[in-house]
């Protein structure tokens, strides 16, 4: 709760005390007050709630930033360890790497043909 609810909700009480001393009393300048001020601190604690909101969401957006950032470094690392697994792998299997390589061309160029 921030200083914006607090403040508006004491403005609403105090409003809906005036408007009942201002009925109680007969004074319509009181009750006229009371309302202004029930209105103003129910528009005051709005403005408080939403400020809080916006403020939830903000730490909200950091927070997913930082989880995103976090698994891009996962995955940039990740990918880095498979990729020089790979380039071991070709190296120390060089024919098979070389009659994959060979089928993967000839299956790609058989799939980009016009007819079949």
């Amino acid at each position: 709760m921030n200083r914006d609810q607090i403040r508006g909700a004491s403005r609403h009480l105090k409003g809906r005390a005036q408007t009942a001393l201002g009925g109680i009393a007969g004074d319509p300048a009181r009750q006229v007050r009371g309302a202004v001020n029930q209105v103003a601190g129910g528009a005051q604690y709005a403005y408080g709630r939403a400020r809080d909101r916006a403020d939830d969401l903000v730490e909200d957006g950091r927070h997913l930033a930082r989880e995103g950032r976090d698994l891009a470094q996962e995955a940039r690392r990740r990918g880095a360890a498979y990729g020089r697994r790979a380039v071991r792998y070709a190296d120390a299997n060089r024919t098979d790497t070389l009659v994959g390589l060979a089928v993967l061309a000839f299956a790609a160029g058989w799939l980009a043909r016009r007819t079949r």
